[in-house]
């Protein structure tokens, strides 16, 4: 495990001074996936976005490279944590690089001169992304996979050692989903990125994260590795499901089955 890069202490979240989680505590360490899981409307997203500055807490505190979350001038937090939205807008026709190249802004500013340390970042954040070979391409003819490439390309512009990601893999199919995962897994194990990320999907939390945090009923119902957290009892109490949870003996990935109320009836 690396260096915490951001950590959150006794934090309570919610919207127009309504708390919708409490006494939430966080870590996320350089080189290391965090992945948030919860029934819909638990809270996940909100906890993304108060850490992420974009949100005011309600209680509690956050520290990003043990520096107070609220210490930071806009830009300069930009420098440190990268956030990506569930859902991004663009302006009709732009290319991937000009996209990625907004990832830029936090340390020059939207109309300052575009210089080398600018161009060696939004290439660097193309390579890593395996988004290079569409950097002139448009946008908007790109299949899903392929734009939520360009979009975590764009975040990773901004040379930030923080990562969050709310439900990155939405709208994809399988195959794009594990390809952006696999993506996201590349960037923390090889280039040292503290990443947290909001998923639906229990297994794939499973296959890709080092911490699993279940966020539900109010606040943090567990939390540590995948093989100690997303237990039957841990999954029954946070969404109401009776599940078996089964280990791939090929490879130690966890896979989670619904149990049947009954056997089904012989043909």
């Amino acid at each position: 495990m690396g260096d915490v890069r951001l950590v959150a202490k006794d934090l309570e979240v919610g919207h127009g001074g309504r708390p919708v989680l409490k006494q939430v505590d966080l870590s996320l360490r350089a080189g290391s996936i965090t992945v948030l899981v919860g029934p819909n409307g638990c809270g996940k997203s909100t906890l993304l976005r108060t850490v992420a500055g974009l949100l005011p807490a309600l209680g509690g505190e956050v520290r990003v490279d043990d520096a107070p979350l609220g210490s930071f001038a806009r830009r300069t937090l930009s420098q440190r944590l990268a956030f990506l939205p569930q859902t991004s807008q663009a302006p009709a026709g732009v290319t991937v690089r000009e996209l990625v190249r907004h990832g830029r802004y936090a340390h020059r500013g939207a109309l300052a001169r575009h210089t080398a340390d600018d161009t060696e970042a939004i290439d660097w954040a193309l390579d890593v992304t395996d988004a290079a070979p569409l950097a002139e391409r448009r946008l908007d003819e790109l299949s899903g996979g392929e734009r939520q490439r360009a979009w975590l390309a764009m975040v990773l512009a901004q040379r930030a050692g923080v990562l969050l990601l709310d439900e990155p893999t939405t709208y994809l199919d399988m195959r794009h989903q594990f390809e952006v995962l696999d993506v996201v897994r590349r960037l923390a194990r090889e280039h040292g990125i503290a990443v947290g990320v909001v998923l639906h999907d229990l297994m794939q939390a499973a296959a890709y994260a080092d911490d699993v945090v279940v966020v539900a009923d109010g606040g943090v119902a567990a939390a540590g590795p995948a093989g100690d957290v997303l237990t039957p009892e841990v999954i029954e109490r946070a969404f109401g499901l009776r599940v078996s949870v089964v280990r791939d003996p090929a490879t130690g990935y966890l896979a989670c089955f619904p149990q049947r109320s009954q056997a089904p009836a012989a043909s």
